[in-house]
């Protein structure tokens, strides 16, 4: 079992490092106008360590996000040849796995889960009729027999 858990933390050292090395080579090397203000937020590597997966975060500060993811994974892609030669120049290493990247969205979707629940937790909610709860006359006809036998009763 132990040489399982040494695999898996040399894949996790290689991932991080290509996630560090790919994230320099957008910021520096790379002078593709499509790609936009971006990082790599992960880096998925395969067991075997063929391919991996680049997960590229784009700033949610452009106006067509979604424009904005296309363009710049399309940029990615194409210059991807040129990312694995730097990767290998840099790493030192005999293989580079195969890239793909794709659009990071987690980001946006966790700021729309969390707007979605500060907006719930700030507006009051009401009762299913629409008004306050009353007690029903059932609860008021025990909570006064209680009361007069001595009994201790649910208390509204």
């Amino acid at each position: 079992m132990p040489e399982h858990r040494a695999r898996k933390h040399h894949q996790d050292r290689v991932a991080e490092t290509l996630r560090e090395e790919i994230g320099a080579m957008i910021e520096g090397e790379l002078s593709d106008p499509r790609i936009a203000f971006c990082y790599v937020s992960e880096v998925a590597l395969n067991p075997g360590g063929k391919s991996a997966r680049v997960y590229v975060a784009v700033d949610n500060a452009v106006k067509d996000i979604a424009k904005a993811e296309a363009d710049t994974v399309a940029a990615l892609e194409s210059a991807k040849g040129f990312i694995r030669h730097g990767l290998k120049e840099h790493m030192g290493v005999r293989h580079v796995p195969e890239l793909s990247f794709i659009a990071d969205r987690s980001g946006r979707f966790q700021a729309r889960i969390d707007e979605l629940l500060s907006r719930g937790k700030s507006s009051p909610r009401p009762a299913k009729g629409g008004e306050p709860r009353k007690p029903s006359a059932d609860t008021r006809t025990h909570a006064s027999e209680s009361a007069s036998s001595g009994q201790e009763g649910p208390r509204l």
